[in-house]
């Protein structure tokens, strides 16, 4: 679809605000599917203006729901902001009938397609191949720092020192008498060189460490869902096997770990070497016997190959970060169609960040299949609410300074656009964190809005992809898990090509649909589970690992 650029866009027929998707100035009078508006003020793009005049107390609407209230009266044409308008958002309750019925996508260009991964003896196949070393506890993070200085770059994972040559240039300067003001005046130039050594084991795509603040000190409850969360990693399609390191005191204890692994895989068959440093003794005893089995581990797990596999077995998470003002009509309602496209091909998706579904609370928990999800993911928003206020916060402290500077002044607004990325299929079920997914179809998985926080539960939970929009850019990545970034915008895109992978800002410019660029984006997933892509966060080693403990995290 091309066309000519859009400069308003009214999302939904019941709302009373107007998106801006340029620039526009008073008095400027625009147009848009027969509708004529003349604007009051300047009103940047990316955010909205009053339809028609409002009076203090009258509701604002945005894609067809209550996303807050006007604090003063509103003229026609006003920007609205932090300081004329308050969140505000609509109860929810249990309905009496379950609301699934759903425009199914034609998937027949897809229905035959493969992509090439690594399958597991429990019938997952992953997009990538890794080993994982693990501290059971903070107290070890020292000596899997000391595996990764080991490890990495003798058996060729080490990545290239990028800006090493940049600061060898800027000492000899130094050395020869430049000042501050003469380095800082020294342009970049940058070093092509690649100093790293080939890869010892060519079907391991590498080693990845997960040090974490946990383990011990906190509630016995913490403890517990640590431990699920590391299961999840290492019983994780794209994950091998794994180094395990235990201190032996803490509260995460290897038995708790044990169990969790087991429900998660009743037949858990990958290898796994957990150390006791307390038992092991000296820290000799304890590296080097890691070191002997971490090498026998990835000699097993570098006999496996990518072999085609349905797209049935994808599993990809839906995540935002740094959104704006067009993530809401051009990102997230992108991968909210590929993730339709993904369901009616019998794959999972996870919707997570429960903080950022506030206010579509009643059409998300219609669309439950199950009764009993639809009052789980009642219970669950309710209580994270309630536990968000008692901490002196609440939902609609969720948009940060970002946020609200491009045009999402109020969490509910937030809301309503980032839960288009779960688009518009069935909910099959709904997880608490760090349960793992069992039915193909969308999940609801409870998280914070913490971009790394639920990233990183996405991936405990199955993600072997994850799909993430951003407005303003964000280098958020994944250990094992490729995190796909795309773009609400072309300025992004081109200003940011280093961590942005695709863009979708071509629905805003005109250029494209909603479902070509969700078809657009399926493609391009194919290309990266089959390892013929890889995605940015990938090559700029983008690990970021940042486990949930379940307090108030917005």
């Amino acid at each position: 679809m091309t066309g000519l650029k859009r400069k308003v866009l009214k999302v939904h027929p019941q709302d009373n605000v107007v998106v801006a998707l340029t620039d526009l100035k008073k008095g400027e009078t625009v147009q848009d599917n027969g509708q004529v508006y003349t604007l009051a003020e300047d009103v940047p793009a990316k955010h909205k203006f009053t339809e028609t005049a409002l009076n203090p107390g009258d509701p604002i609407t945005m894609y067809g729901v209550l996303v807050g209230r006007a604090k003063e009266a509103l003229p026609a044409g006003v920007k609205i902001t932090v300081g004329n308008v308050k969140h505000a958002a609509s109860d929810f309750q249990l309905a009496k009938a379950r609301k699934t019925a759903w425009h199914i996508p034609d998937v027949s260009k897809w229905k035959d397609r493969t992509f090439d991964g690594y399958q597991r003896a429990d019938g997952s196949v992953g997009t990538g191949n890794y080993w994982l070393v693990i501290p059971m506890v903070f107290c070890e993070n020292r000596n899997v720092e000391v595996l990764r200085e080991t490890l990495m770059e003798e058996l060729g994972y080490g990545r290239p020192k990028k800006y090493a040559g940049f600061a060898r240039q800027l000492a000899q300067q130094y050395r020869e008498g430049a000042d501050a003001a003469a380095i800082l005046e020294t342009i970049y130039t940058e070093d092509t060189g690649d100093n790293t050594r080939r890869r010892l084991f060519e079907n391991v795509d590498g080693i990845k460490f997960l040090t974490h603040e946990g383990g011990c000190g906190g509630i016995r409850q913490d403890a517990q869902t640590l431990c699920g969360l590391l299961a999840g990693y290492i019983t994780h399609a794209n994950v091998a096997g794994a180094t395990v390191l235990s201190l032996g005191c803490q509260n995460a204890q290897i038995t708790m770990l044990e169990e969790e692994i087991r429900k998660r895989s009743p037949q858990f068959s990958k290898p796994l070497y957990i150390l006791d440093q307390q038992q092991t003794g000296t820290e000799q005893a304890l590296i080097t016997t890691a070191v002997k089995q971490t090498m026998a581990g990835l000699i097993e797990a570098n006999k496996l190959t990518r072999q085609p596999a349905p797209l049935s077995k994808l599993c990809i998470g839906l995540e935002c970060g740094g959104s704006d003002g067009f993530s809401g009509i051009s990102a997230n309602p992108a991968i909210g169609y590929t993730s339709d496209l993904l369901v009616a091909l019998g794959g999972s998706v996870i919707l997570s960040e429960f903080p950022e579904l506030c206010g579509v609370e009643q059409e998300m928990s219609d669309r439950c299949v199950d009764e009993k999800d639809a009052l789980q993911f009642i219970d669950l928003m309710r209580a994270y609410q309630r536990r968000a206020e008692e901490a002196g916060s609440g939902f609609d402290m969720n948009p940060s300074p970002g946020n609200i500077k491009d045009g999402l002044i109020t969490d509910a607004i937030k809301s309503a656009g980032a839960a288009k990325k779960g688009g518009t299929s069935p909910i099959a079920a709904v997880l608490d964190y760090p349960q793992q997914v069992s039915k193909p179809g969308l999940n609801l998985l409870c998280t914070p809005g913490n971009d790394v926080e639920s990233t990183t539960a996405e991936v405990g939970a199955g993600a072997t992809i994850v799909l993430f929009t951003t407005g303003l850019g964000t280098p958020t990545g994944n250990p094992v898990t490729p995190v796909i970034k795309l773009s609400s915008n072309t300025k992004l895109y081109q200003r940011m090509p280093d961590i942005i992978d695709i863009n979708t800002g071509t629905i805003i410019d005109g250029e494209e649909s909603i479902s070509e660029a969700g078809e657009r984006i399926l493609n391009y997933v194919i290309d990266v589970a089959s390892g013929i892509t890889k995605a940015k966060s990938v090559i700029n080693g983008q690990d970021d690992f940042i486990p949930w403990k379940r307090g108030v995290s917005l």
